[in-house]
C-alpha cells in the first residue's frame, strides 16, 4: 500500500505574494507529490503550505522549497508577529498512510542532513526527530528568535544538528530551520473582542498546557518563584497537549489567542474551543470565532459537529457534510474569511482529484440517464446497492424527525442512535453502488487480458476467476448491509413518529428489493466461478437473506397498514 506523508513548511515570507508563489512553484514541480493548501498571514508575515506524497518526494520537494526560501527570503530585513528564527523557520513531516513515526522520523532527519550539508542552513531536528529530549520541543530550538540566533550558535549547547554553526553572513540571511516529525497538529487562532495583546496573553497563559510563572502576592507584578535549580516554577493551564500565545492582528483589528493543539486525542479542538470561551468570559472578553490555520482532518469537525448538536439535545444522526456545517457555525470558522470545507478538510483536498468519475457524485436525472444508456455499467447490483441506500435514508430521516417532535425531547438520544446506524449502513451501501460497477469493470478488464501464448491463457483465466470471486462478495455485502436496514426501520414504524410511518414502510420495500437483487447478482456470477464450493455457500447464505427478507417485509407492512387504519 503507498505510503503517505504529509509536509507542512512554515516560511518567513507572508505579503509579496510573488516570492510565496516562486516557493510553492517549486514543490508544484516535483513529481509524486500534491500541494493543497496556501495560507499566508499579514502581521505574521508567515506562510504556511500544506503537501502530501510518497515519503522520498516529499524530502525532495521539501528541499527545494527551502532552496528556494533560502534564495528569496533576507531574514535580516524580516519583521512578524510570529516567533521565528529562519526563512524557512520550521518544516515538520506527519505521517499520513501506512508509514509509521519512527520511520516518518527518519525521513525527516535526512531531510534534515540534506539541507544542513547541501544548503548551508543550520539546522535543529525536533518532536519525533530530535536526537536530545531538549530539542522535542520546538519552543526550545527556537528560543531566543533570530535576533538571538548569533549567541545561539555560539553556545557549545545549541550546536545545530546540521549544518555550519558559524553566524556567516549566509546564515544571516538564511537563518535557521526546525526540521521535525509529528503526529498531526491544529493551529488555531481565537478571535476576541478586544484589541488589548495583554489581555489576550492572559487566556492564553490561563489555558496552554505550561501555563503561567507563579508568582509571590501580585499575580502579574510579583516576584516570580523559582525552584531549587533556579527555573521558574510554574502554574499549568487548563487543556494539555496545548501550546498559546496572545497578539494582535492588524489586519483584522482584534487581538487573538493563537494556538497549536498538538495532541487532539487528547485536548479535541472543540473542546479548547469551549475553554477558551469559558477564559474569555472570566475576564469579560467573547470569543467572536476561530480561524483555522492551514488545514484540519476531517474527523475534528466531526466530532465537533456531534458534540454541539448533543449540547442542543438534536440527533447526530445527520450526514458529514451537516455535521462540519454545524461545526463550522458553532465555532465560528466563518468569523473573518469564508470557510470551505472542500479547500481546508485534508481528506477532502486527497481525494478531490478521484471523485469525479463517481456514480454517486451524478444527479439523479444523470444515474437514471446512465443506466438506461447502452452501457453495462451500472446495472441491477449498482441499482440493488443504491435500493439499499434509501432504505436507509428514510429509514435515518423517520428517526431524525422523531427526535425532533415536540413534546419527545426526552427522547431524542434513542432516535439519535438509531439515526447514526442508519447513516452508516447509508454511506455504506452508497460506497457499494460504485464498488458493484468497479467490480464488473474488473471482470471485462480480465477478459481482455492477452490469450496468446499457454501461459497467457493462464494468467488471464486466473484474473477472470479472481475478478470474479470480487464480483460475488461485492453484491453479497450488499445483501448483508441491506438486510441491516430492516432493523432501522422495523423500529421507525414500532417507535417513530406515526405520521411518517409510511416513509419507514418504503424503506422496507427499497431493503427487501435491495436484497433480493443483490442476491440474483451473487447467484448469477456465482455460476461462472470455477470453486463451487465456495459458491455453493455464498449463495445459500445469500438466499437465507432473501428468505428472511420476504418475512420481514410481510410482518412490517401490516404494521404499517395497521397504523394508517388507526
Amino acid at each position: 500500500m503507498k505510503q503517505l506523508i504529509e509536509c507542512v513548511p512554515n516560511f518567513s515570507e507572508g505579503r509579496n505574494l510573488s516570492i510565496i508563489k516562486q516557493i510553492t512553484d517549486e514543490i508544484e514541480k516535483c513529481e509524486g507529490v500534491k500541494l493543497l493548501d496556501v495560507d499566508p498571514g499579514f502581521s505574521t508575515n508567515r506562510t504556511v503550505v500544506t503537501f502530501v506524497g510518497a515519503p522520498n518526494d516529499v524530502v525532495a520537494a521539501a528541499k527545494a522549497a527551502i532552496c528556494k526560501a533560502k534564495e528569496l527570503i533576507d531574514m535580516r530585513q524580516h519583521h512578524g508577529d510570529h516567533p521565528r528564527f529562519g526563512a524557512t523557520d520550521v518544516c515538520p513531516l506527519v505521517p499520513v498512510a501506512n508509514i509509521t513515526m519512527e520511520e516518518t522520523a527518519e525521513y525527516a532527519r535526512k531531510l534534515a542532513k540534506e539541507v544542513g550539508e547541501e544548503l548551508g542552513i543550520p539546522v535543529y531536528c525536533y518532536e519525533n526527530a530530535a536526537y536530545t529530549e531538549v530539542r522535542r520541543n520546538l519552543a526550545n530550538c527556537r528560543s531566543g528568535e533570530y535576533e538571538g540566533l548569533r549567541d545561539k550558535l555560539a553556545n557549545p549547547n545549541w550546536k545545530p544538528d546540521f549544518g555550519p554553526a558559524e553566524f556567516t553572513e549566509e546564515v544571516a540571511k538564511s537563518g535557521a530551520s526546525a526540521i521535525g516529525a509529528r503526529d498531526f497538529l491544529i493551529a488555531v487562532n481565537y478571535n476576541l473582542n478586544t484589541t488589548s495583546t495583554r489581555r489576550a496573553n492572559a487566556i492564553a497563559f490561563d489555558v496552554r498546557e505550561k501555563g503561567r510563572p507563579k508568582r509571590e502576592g501580585n499575580p502579574i507584578t510579583g516576584k516570580i518563584i523559582k525552584d531549587a535549580n533556579g527555573e521558574p516554577v510554574m502554574l499549568p493551564g487548563t487543556l494539555k497537549g496545548t501550546k498559546a500565545i496572545g497578539w494582535f492582528i492588524k489586519e483584522y483589528g482584534v487581538a487573538q489567542v493563537s494556538m497549536n493543539i498538538t495532541n487532539t486525542s487528547v485536548t479535541p479542538l472543540h473542546v479548547a474551543f469551549e475553554e477558551v470561551c469559558a477564559k474569555a468570559a472570566a475576564r469579560g472578553i467573547r470569543v467572536t470565532g476561530a480561524e483555522i490555520v492551514g488545514l484540519v482532518p476531517k474527523k475534528t469537525l466531526i466530532d465537533a459537529g456531534r458534540f454541539y448538536l448533543a449540547k442542543q439535545h438534536r440527533s447526530l444522526g445527520v450526514d458529514e457534510s451537516e455535521l462540519i456545517k454545524i461545526a463550522v457555525k458553532s465555532m465560528g470558522l466563518d468569523d473573518l474569511k469564508p470557510f470551505n470545507p472542500e479547500e481546508k478538510v485534508i481528506e477532502y483536498l486527497i481525494a478531490k482529484d478521484e471523485k469525479c468519475d463517481r456514480l454517486i457524485d451524478m444527479t439523479c436525472e444523470g444515474f437514471a440517464n446512465e443506466t438506461a444508456s447502452e452501457s453495462p455499467a451500472p446495472g441491477g447490483g449498482s441499482i440493488s446497492a443504491y435500493m439499499g441506500a434509501l432504505g436507509a435514508a428514510l429509514g435515518t430521516m423517520v428517526a431524525n424527525l422523531s427526535s425532533h417532535k415536540p413534546g419527545w425531547d426526552d427522547r431524542w438520544e434513542e432516535f439519535s442512535v438509531i439515526a447514526e446506524k442508519g447513516q452508516a449502513l447509508k454511506d455504506e451501501l452508497l460506497h457499494l453502488v460504485d464498488e458493484d460497477t468497479n467490480a464488473f469493470n474488473r471482470i471485462m478488464s480480465a477478459f481482455g487480458l492477452p490469450k496468446k501464448s499457454e501461459e497467457d491463457k493462464a494468467a488471464r483465466h486466473a484474473a477472470i476467476q479472481e475478478a470474479t470471486k470480487y464480483a460475488i462478495e461485492v453484491p453479497f455485502k450488499t445483501v448483508c448491509a441491506s438486510f441491516q436496514v430492516f432493523d432501522i426501520c422495523k423500529a421507525m414504524i414500532e417507535k417513530g413518529n406515526p405520521n411518517s410511518v409510511t416513509d419507514a414502510g418504503v424503506g422496507v420495500l427499497c431493503a427487501k428489493a435491495a436484497v433480493t437483487g443483490a442476491y440474483l447478482n451473487v447467484k448469477i456470477n456465482a455460476s461462472s466461478l470455477d470453486d463451487k464450493e465456495y459458491a455453493a455457500n455464498i449463495v445459500a447464505k445469500a438466499a437465507d437473506y432473501v428468505a428472511k427478507a420476504d418475512n420481514l417485509e410481510k410482518i412490517l407492512l401490516e404494521q404499517v397498514n395497521k397504523i394508517i387504519e388507526q
